[in-house]
């Protein structure tokens, strides 16, 4: 007995000095973990006190760090970690809410610690919404529940019960498995014939996409932590205009690799449908994806692989996706993609460099006869940043085309900068230069207000005839500027709709030099026109406006609450204007003419539904089949009216210009070819436009 005792005496002592083990293991694996964290605090500190010496030392008009920067820096990265409140509790939104006001002080003190409320608490809620997600897989749900969402434009306040969350969370999986049944067929009876067995499929399709995102935000490329320093430096430059911003190295080669004429490429064209889900657009000649000789149009990618990190595409973002197929920082990447006969299949493709065909300028000859206008397509200002040649920007590619034009004998030019988000401003003074006879082009001013006349020294056009520019809402900073130009001079008449209202120029930025990972892109000069007005904030107005579709409600520079805001300045510029009683004149006719058109004020009328359909208040809406497939079906009719309106072929006779630049005739070329012809027949701008430039030739006679 008395050995007995001893010897349990012994294996409770055992137990005791393991337990006590284990306890001092798990303190230093978490003191570790705290010195981790603070090393990466210090090192964010630096980064950050490195971005706000760039932000007051070049930015246009720099702002004071204050309580109005922290509370704005503070609103707007906890509206991107939890915008509609399914997240954090009230008591951990309690615990980061204190630091609203003190984050200019912690940049003054070089004191980043509160980062660590920040990245603790935010994955302790997303593990928290996962283990949520998974109890919820295991539980039955049923299409035809009691409970209601609400719809509302206010913000919603934190739950102090967890169990809110996890309701809240519950009833969004069952509305998006709903929502996913209803979006197989618009046959509502057929669907709720098999409802049982559509219902447990989207279930744990459902699910599957919930975890995965949940995944991807716990273990982000780049690492947790990084991430969400990231969102703090970007909001904080934001915090001085939107167009500032902070850059990783993968995020600054996919920026520049979006505006320049030559980058690494795969060959690739890819578009996410209404699905989610990333299809191949279109495969490039001569390219990686061609030379495997595997993928087709239509195929689906499922997963991405590249340097060790593997990425599921159904719960990846688009810029993630984006970011792997056109940063050169990939330079190997593993596709595994799927046929649309359900063929699963892998390929392993190594970029090259190609030129950017899809965002390079092209032309056609529209019409015949008497009235041959030249078509110009603009989608971009890139410029060859990694290449020394100088004939490879847009402007010289513009020259070709005029010149193409001009040996066809063409009576009237139509510059088309819809959707055209801007670009090298060096290409657009360049291209604005040739289409003025000579004199200043704008007024650039810094942060001093040191004023800077670009001017144009060469005499004469590449074009000297009838000309059109076209833009919309899409058309931005350089675009603008270029029509600015052409409207001063009474060099073209611009035709569409407000432009988005960017007058503004941003440089990029090593905070490190040459070998720096961080980048700041940053506000340095604001571009006024040489009237001395400007056409930031309020956007170029057309001479011509035309209604467009969802014309109202796109997001231009007046609806971005930290944009800089319109002025003008007495320069006192002297330059030649055309005259402009022609002008005037045939402006007025194309008034008249688009007050009287019932395809315009068809878009007018189709435009007032769209604004009911997405601005009016929405009543609660019952978590059932019937109600869920009624709401997702809801605007089939209006979407089919407007497609088919958008779709509208007009009867304008296209020709291609002889010896388009960089094309060859292959199938991808044709097809490519095609697509832009139907574009242009299908647009109304450039159909009204014609007949401005109809009625412009006939008053010159």
């Amino acid at each position: 007995m008395m050995f007995l005792q001893k010897w349990l005496s012994c294996l409770f002592i055992k137990k005791k000095i393991k337990h006590n083990t284990m306890k001092k293991i798990a303190a230093l694996a978490f003191l570790f973990c705290l010195q981790a964290m603070a090393q990466g605090n210090e090192k964010a500190c630096s980064v950050f006190t490195k971005i706000n010496n760039v932000m007051q030392t070049r930015h246009y008009k720099p702002k004071p760090v204050n309580d109005s920067l922290s509370a704005y820096v503070y609103t707007t990265v906890m509206d991107q970690l939890d915008d509609n409140r399914a997240l954090f509790l009230k008591s951990e939104a309690d615990v980061l809410e204190k630091h609203k006001y003190k984050i200019d002080d912690y940049l003054t003190n070089n004191n980043c610690s509160f980062f660590t409320d920040f990245i603790v608490t935010y994955k302790t809620a997303l593990e928290r919404n996962k283990k949520y997600v998974e109890e919820i897989a295991k539980e039955p749900l049923t299409y035809n529940s009691k409970d209601t969402i609400f719809y509302s434009k206010k913000t919603f306040p934190f739950h102090s019960d967890p169990e809110r969350i996890k309701k809240f969370i519950r009833k969004k999986i069952t509305y998006d498995i709903l929502e996913d049944i209803s979006m197989l067929s618009k046959n509502k009876d057929s669907l709720a014939k098999n409802l049982d067995k559509l219902f447990a499929s989207s279930k744990s399709k459902v699910i599957d996409t919930y975890l995965c995102r949940v995944n991807s935000l716990l273990n982000p490329d780049g690492g947790f932590n990084d991430v969400m320093y990231n969102r703090f430096y970007s909001a904080f430059c934001s915090y001085f205009d939107p167009h500032s911003t902070y850059f990783n190295y993968n995020e600054k080669a996919s920026f520049v690799s979006s505006i320049s004429s030559e980058n690494y490429s795969l060959g690739l064209q890819v578009s996410q449908n209404d699905k989610q889900e990333i299809t191949i657009e279109e495969v490039v000649p001569g390219g990686p994806a061609s030379g495997s000789k595997k993928i087709d149009k239509g195929d689906k990618i499922i997963k991405i692989a590249a340097n060790s990190t593997e990425y599921t595409v159904s719960c990846a973002s688009m810029e993630t996706i984006t970011s792997v197929l056109s940063s050169d920082t990939y330079k190997s990447v593993d596709l595994t993609l799927r046929k649309k006969d359900g063929t699963l299949y892998s390929v392993n493709l190594v970029k090259q460099i190609m030129k950017a065909d899809d965002h390079s300028v092209y032309s056609f000859l529209l019409g015949d006869g008497k009235q041959k206008t030249g078509y110009i397509k603009i989608p971009s200002f890139y410029s060859a940043f990694d290449n020394n040649s100088n004939d490879k920007g847009v402007a010289d590619d513009v020259a070709k085309e005029v010149a193409k034009l001009n040996k066809i004998g063409i009576n009237g030019l139509i510059i088309d900068l819809q959707y055209n988000g801007g670009g090298s401003m060096d290409e657009v003074i360049r291209m604005a230069g040739m289409f003025i006879n000579f004199g200043p082009i704008a007024v650039l001013t810094d942060k001093n207000m040191d004023y800077n006349t670009v001017r144009d020294y060469n005499r004469g056009m590449i074009y000297n005839g009838p000309m059109i520019v076209l833009v919309n809402g899409f058309t931005a900073s350089a675009s603008e500027f270029f029509a600015g130009v052409m409207q001063d001079y009474n060099r073209a008449i611009i035709v569409g709709s407000t432009s988005v209202g960017k007058a503004t120029m941003q440089t990029i930025l090593p905070l490190d030099g040459e070998e720096s990972t961080d980048f700041v892109k940053v506000t340095i000069d604001k571009f006024y026109r040489v009237t001395g007005k400007s056409s930031q904030y309020i956007g170029i107005v057309p001479d011509v406006e035309l209604p467009a579709y969802f014309n109202d409600m796109l997001p231009r520079e007046k609806t971005m609450p930290t944009a800089i805001k319109n002025d003008s300045i007495n320069i006192g510029l002297r330059y030649s204007k055309m005259p402009d009683r022609d002008l005037k004149k045939v402006v007025a006719i194309s008034k008249q003419r688009i007050a009287t058109s019932s395809d315009f004020n068809k878009i007018k009328t189709m435009n007032d539904r769209i604004t009911q359909l997405y601005k009016a208040e929405k009543a609660p809406l019952p978590i059932t089949y019937a109600t869920v497939y009624d709401e997702v079906h809801a605007s089939d009719k209006l979407w089919k009216e407007i497609s088919l309106d958008m779709e509208k072929q007009s009867g304008i006779i296209i020709t291609e210009t002889v010896g388009a630049t960089g094309t060859t005739p292959d199938d991808y070329y044709k097809s490519v070819n095609e697509y832009k012809i139907k574009s242009v027949k299908a647009d109304p701008y450039i159909f009204e436009s014609l007949k401005i430039l109809q009625d412009m030739n006939n008053k010159s006679r």
